[in-house]
């Protein structure tokens, strides 16, 4: 059993713009899957060129529920396939955001790639966030680490 299957399930609000009405609603394409699929609202195609990124809208306003964030992530086969990914993955939709969800996407590839309507770009994936508070202090805790940056381990 999963743990979805068990506890409430956080309410996340949904608004479809005009742009968006016949498109498919973000799902969750198995019982197993963690991110919904976002669809393309674009009234005609459009073309992500190599190198520069383009903005995507995806036809939905939604409220994420105080305590979670709804994070933007690239779909893996758009990735593996075609060198597509969001250049600011994961992307964050806090809970206070009420505009459009657009999705950021960058051709790392050499090919020019070409969206169409109701094209699935990305995943949205809803998890728990937590704030910190900050204390300046003149010293922090020592770790074995220490200051090892990256390569520390070795690998």
């Amino acid at each position: 059993m999963r743990s979805w299957d068990r506890s409430p399930l956080p309410e996340l609000l949904l608004k479809t713009l005009p742009h968006a009405r016949d498109l498919a609603l973000p799902a969750y394409a198995t019982d197993g899957s963690v991110g919904m699929d976002l669809a393309a609202a674009v009234q005609n195609d459009i073309v992500i060129e190599p190198g520069p990124a383009g903005l995507v809208p995806t036809g939905i306003m939604i409220a994420v529920p105080d305590g979670y964030e709804a994070q933007i992530r690239p779909r893996s086969g758009l990735a593996l396939e075609h060198s597509i990914t969001i250049p600011n993955s994961p992307g964050t939709v806090d809970p206070d955001y009420r505009g459009e969800v657009k999705v950021i996407l960058l051709n790392l590839g050499n090919s020019p790639f070409r969206i169409s309507r109701g094209m699935r770009i990305a995943q949205m994936v809803i998890v728990p966030a937590v704030r910190a508070s900050i204390k300046v202090v003149k010293e922090l805790p020592a770790t074995d680490r220490g200051e090892g940056g990256f390569g520390h381990s070795g690998e």
